[in-house]
């Protein structure tokens, strides 16, 4: 795993041994999504090919649904994708966004974690966390984001091709300099 986890202290609180659970970068390539995408390309893409994107999560991932319908007061919401982890006992909300992360898409995620949470949730599972997995992220604007959330979640970017040879290279240099 390249970079480091962008996790809320909430979840590094709940589940002090999550560090290698959640990868901080995912390699969609298997997709073959154009550069220029939205997210239902991308929702519709992870589904069909739902064996490859388990094995890139990595062990314990058991798919729950997609557009899984959450009813709160009169409303519904529906998160992207809902997962269960086997060793974390709790639901894997994953929100996807087909582009740069923002601050703002946070509080939609929060909301539907305290959803699963109040309505979903079995009494012996944990609380629930969240994956916002985004086309690209600042690493110092999801720090800043993150810092003060209440919420069990975490901030992932994902590429549709794996990159450049010299870059990896680079990265990896740069990874043991430090």
């Amino acid at each position: 795993m390249i970079g480091n986890e962008k996790l809320s202290p909430l979840v590094r609180e709940i589940y002090p041994d999550i560090s290698n659970t959640f990868k901080d970068s995912y390699i969609l390539d298997f997709l073959n999504l154009p550069d220029i995408h939205n997210e239902s390309d991308l929702q519709r893409g992870l589904v069909s090919q739902l064996k490859n994107f388990i094995l890139e999560l990595g062990k314990d991932f058991i798919f729950i649904g997609e557009e899984y319908k959450l009813q709160v007061g009169n409303s519904d919401f529906y998160i992207d994708l809902l997962f269960y982890h086997r060793g974390l006992q709790c639901l894997v909300a994953f929100e996807l966004k087909a582009d740069k992360f923002k601050p703002e898409h946070l509080g939609q995620l929060n909301f539907y974690l305290e959803a699963l949470d109040r309505d979903v949730k079995k009494p012996n599972e944990n609380p629930s966390i969240g994956i916002l997995l985004c086309k690209d992220k600042d690493n110092e604007v999801v720090e800043y984001a993150l810092s003060r959330t209440l919420s069990p979640t975490t901030v992932a970017e994902y590429q549709t091709q794996l990159p450049d040879k010299k870059l990896l290279q680079k990265k990896l240099h740069d990874l043991f300099e430090k």
